[in-house]
C-alpha cells in the first residue's frame, strides 16, 4: 500500500454507461483502477482511495487531495459500506419490514435483506 501524505490534484467523473476518467496530476490512471473511495469530514479535507489493479506500479503523484493507493480489494469496499451504515436507521428500516415472518433468525435475515438492498441503490 503507498500512502502519500501530499495533496494531490484529483479528477474523477464517472457516468452510467461510460468508461470512467481518473486523473491524478494530469495522468490518466482508470485503466488500473477497479474502484475509489472519495471521503471527506468536517475537520479535514478530501482523501481519496484508488483501488488498483494487483502488481499496478503506479506513477508520480502531486497535488490537492491526498491519495491512498491500495490493491483492489472488495474488503475495503464492504467495510467502507458497513462503516456508513447508522445502525439506529438500520434498526429502523428492518423493524418496518414486512416480510419478517416470525421464524427464527427473522431480524438477522431482514437485517442482511436491508443492507443488500441499501447496496444495489448505492
Amino acid at each position: 500500500m503507498s500512502t502519500f501524505v501530499e495533496p494531490r490534484r484529483v479528477r474523477i467523473a464517472a457516468r452510467p454507461d461510460e468508461p470512467a476518467v481518473v486523473e491524478i496530476d494530469g495522468h490518466d490512471v482508470a485503466s488500473a483502477v477497479e474502484a475509489y473511495r472519495i471521503t471527506q469530514t468536517v475537520d479535514e479535507g478530501p482523501e481519496v482511495t484508488l483501488y488498483v489493479q494487483r502488481g499496478w506500479q503506479g506513477t508520480q503523484f502531486d497535488g490537492m487531495a491526498e491519495v491512498v493507493v491500495e490493491p483492489a480489494d472488495v474488503r475495503h469496499v464492504v467495510i467502507g459500506f458497513l462503516d456508513a451504515v447508522d445502525w439506529r436507521q438500520l434498526e429502523e428500516a428492518v423493524l418496518d419490514r414486512e416480510d419478517l415472518d416470525g421464524q427464527p433468525g427473522e431480524l438477522t435475515r431482514g437485517v442482511l435483506v436491508q443492507l443488500k438492498e441499501w447496496a444495489a441503490g448505492a
